[in-house]
């Protein structure tokens, strides 16, 4: 999108993911910007618009000049915006472009449909909920940057800031413009060691590898730093799936396994080495004695961080068990 020429007088910015959706619109922007270096950018929020605005803003203005305007969040439109909207894409607009973001669903549909028919220029920002997606989104980032960062990096930085996209973001650009060379798990651990552990995953790679002192310490200083034993359970729980999956899978390669399982081939890797000492009966045990946990910390147990230790530690002594043999 760098020739602003090849963008359409109408530009639809579509999908929930805030970050991705900002970027979309700087990027169009910044391509608008270019070729009318003198343009002014209205901006309308659809929650409070004014009726009427919109007719006014697109309108040629007896100064001349180009006007680019952005309407934001139009899934919370009124009646007036998408009457107004709906009758602007009725005809090519004068010396303006219309750049209208929608977070998805169907509220508003009549002036998508709209912007589709009159072939308006769709950028998709779909939402990044799965561990693959962020993974991707972190190494682009880098790439971006025309900088590495190794697989453990990815992982140890979507623990410590993976729960929402703009702190990922963030954290991946702390990283580009504070440190040089490849970033390693040891340069995210410099920044970020009290979020990493903090987390759950710390505390499940520990049990899951039998490592029972260790799990203890990183469950308690988790509990000492707020974390609720709810999520907690949640990682134990997802860890210990993972480890059944990849275990099940087979041989093959991580990349090929990655697309199969929908798992990103780091997590693949730390899966296999992590399952080394398992067996599906001893998986199977620990797993039940998460399940016990989850209705314990929902309100079904007194003591919920009680309840995590004990699935921690019932976790390691699966894990040293003699292996079951048929």
């Amino acid at each position: 999108m760098n020739e602003s020429s090849a963008l359409p007088q109408l530009v639809l910015i579509t999908g929930p993911e805030r970050v991705l959706a900002q970027r979309a619109l700087s990027h169009v922007l910044e391509a608008l910007g270019s070729s009318h270096p003198d343009a002014e950018v209205i901006r309308l929020d659809a929650l409070e618009y004014e009726p009427g605005r919109l007719t006014m803003d697109l309108s040629p203005s007896l100064f001349g000049g180009h006007r680019v305007v952005v309407v934001r969040d139009l899934v919370e439109a009124t009646d007036p915006l998408v009457d107004e909207l709906s009758d602007v894409l009725k005809h090519p607009l004068d010396d303006a472009h219309l750049v209208v973001l929608h977070k998805g669903g169907n509220r508003a549909k009549r002036v998508l449909d709209a912007m589709k028919k009159a072939k308006a220029h769709v950028i998709e920002a779909p939402a990044m909920k799965s561990d693959r997606d962020k993974s991707a989104f972190i190494t682009n980032e880098f790439r971006i940057a025309r900088r590495k960062i190794t697989p453990e990096a990815v992982r140890a930085l979507l623990e410590a800031a993976g729960k929402d996209t703009s702190e990922l973001a963030a954290a991946c650009k702390q990283l580009v413009d504070d440190t040089t060379g490849v970033v390693d798990e040891n340069v995210v651990a410099t920044y970020h060691s009290g979020k990493v552990e903090a987390t759950g995953f710390r505390v499940a790679d520990a049990a899951i590898a039998g490592n029972a002192p260790e799990a203890l310490r990183l469950l308690r200083h988790a509990f000492a730093s707020g974390l609720d034993p709810v999520p907690v359970v949640a990682v134990l729980a997802s860890q210990l799936r993972q480890v059944a999956k990849v275990a099940t899978a087979g041989g093959g390669r991580s990349a090929e396994l990655a697309k199969q399982l929908g798992m990103p081939p780091w997590q693949i890797d730390r899966a296999r080495g992590a399952s080394r000492g398992w067996d599906g009966v001893r998986l199977g045990r620990a797993i039940q004695t998460v399940a016990a946990a989850d209705f314990a910390v929902k309100g079904g147990g007194r003591d919920p961080q009680y309840a995590v230790e004990h699935a921690v530690l019932e976790i390691c002594k699966q894990r040293h068990a003699p292996p079951e043999r048929g």
